[in-house]
């Protein structure tokens, strides 16, 4: 990390910050990472975030590069997802009242992006971009108050997921495969970009409304599922959950996607075996892949998205992830960047260590007061009682 600080003073305040966030702090906080390090108030903290010489960009890249030389696996994915924080008064740089994930409701918060990194050694958050909703984007007095460039314009969720996949593109890195919820699969652009730009394999989550065309006919994804034959349905399993296999039926019909050579575009359908009956708990995605890919290959591939979810609860629960106190753009990617400087080491630290064994389908580090009996016993799958 040390190239991308200016100043010895820097890096070491920001070596300093790690060592705070994998820490047992409470909460990562201006005062209370000063006082885990040393400091006698947060000053020295506010200024790495702030005014500080250092390029948090190169390092996110670094941080990039790292996570997939030290996870990396032939079937390896890249997960999108966004996350929400809460704040207090409309200071802070892209907060305004808008949809917040976590209660299901809309709240006064900001939302960023996030790319992740996922194999079978690990997964963990290796990008980050803010969300700057439109009324934001207008205002000139917010946006300079919060240090916005001027080069930024507006993006939606899903531009801004594909700037990320366009970086990692650019700098060499390419995934079997790119996982994304609703936000993503909803908007058809992306999609298409992903099949025309990169011939990027991909599972996104669509709603029952999605529009595909079959033959010369539009059909909706719901009349699809609603059309199918119960031999097209197969038992599959996504992945070992807490309670061993996650099972569930699984069915696909292949759809139009244009000339797309040896790849293939289908509608794939999940149902829960507890209520087979039940459209509510049917679930829609729209496949593109080679067309020799197995329906269970696909299953497997859709049940490693909630890795990010588990990215997020980690990085939030025990790294500080949304525990900053800063209103600016910079301070904002700057404490992100750090944070996930912290959780890819971690997650690459225990691939190097502590291998994931066979079978098993959680692979995010765990954390505790360092040094404690209970985790040396949680790494290796014993009680600490």
């Amino acid at each position: 990390m040390s190239p991308y600080f200016a100043r010895q003073e820097a890096r070491q305040a920001a070596f300093n910050y790690i060592q705070a966030l994998l820490s047992p702090v409470e909460r990562k906080n201006g005062w209370q990472i000063a006082e885990q390090v040393g400091n006698e108030n947060p000053y020295r903290v506010q200024h790495l975030l702030g005014r500080a010489q250092w390029d948090a960009e190169k390092l996110a890249q670094e941080i990039r590069q790292y996570a997939v030389a030290g996870l990396s696996e032939p079937n390896d994915i890249f997960a999108l997802d966004e996350t929400g924080f809460l704040k207090q008064g409309s200071q802070s740089v892209g907060v305004q009242v808008q949809y917040y994930g976590t209660t299901g409701h809309l709240e006064n918060c900001q939302v960023g992006v996030f790319l992740s990194y996922i194999t079978g050694k690990g997964h963990t958050l290796i990008d980050r971009r803010l969300y700057l909703p439109k009324s934001w984007v207008e205002d000139s007095d917010k946006r300079c108050k919060a240090g916005v460039p001027k080069t930024t314009t507006f993006a939606t969720k899903a531009q801004l997921a594909q700037q990320m996949l366009q970086s990692a593109w650019d700098a060499g890195f390419r995934s079997a495969w790119v996982v994304a919820d609703e936000v993503y699969g909803n908007d058809t652009r992306f999609g298409r970009w992903l099949e025309q730009t990169g011939q990027q394999p991909y599972v996104l989550t669509v709603n029952k409304k999605h529009s595909v065309v079959i033959g010369w006919q539009p059909y909706r994804a719901e009349a699809v599922c609603q059309s199918l034959s119960p031999e097209q349905w197969q038992r599959l399993s996504c992945g070992q959950g807490s309670k061993g296999e996650r099972e569930y039926e699984w069915a696909r019909v292949a759809v139009n996607c244009g000339d797309s050579g040896d790849f293939q575009r289908w509608l794939v359908f999940r149902r829960s075996l507890e209520q087979l009956g039940q459209a509510q708990h049917i679930s829609y995605y729209q496949v593109f892949a080679p067309k020799e890919t197995t329906l269970a290959t696909i299953a497997k591939v859709t049940g490693k998205r909630w890795c990010i979810e588990e990215c997020f609860k980690l990085a939030k629960s025990q790294l500080g992830l949304a525990d900053y106190e800063v209103r600016s753009w910079v301070g904002w990617h700057r404490h992100m960047t750090l944070v996930l400087a912290a959780q890819t080491f971690l997650t690459v630290l225990r691939a190097q260590v502590e291998p994931i064994t066979e079978g098993s389908d959680c692979a995010s580090p765990l954390l505790a007061t360092i040094g404690s009996l209970a985790v040396f016993k949680a790494l290796r799958g014993r009680s600490s009682s």
